[in-house]
């Protein structure tokens, strides 16, 4: 199968840089997003732990 990502704009607020130089996105981008990526993200609306594997 061939799953077509669609592109997102970046905007005001999607995401900070780190103190290290780093893109954080923020809740307001994943959930732009339409998904969880079960990468562990900082700021995810999904409930995602990274720890148990599972969505909360």
């Amino acid at each position: 199968m061939n799953f077509q990502r669609k592109r997102i704009t970046l905007e005001d607020g999607d995401y900070y840089l780190t103190p290290e130089g780093y893109r954080c996105f923020t809740e307001k981008y994943h959930l732009k997003r339409g998904y969880c990526c079960e990468s562990g993200c900082r700021h995810c609306p999904y409930g995602y732990n990274s720890k148990t594997n599972k969505q909360e």
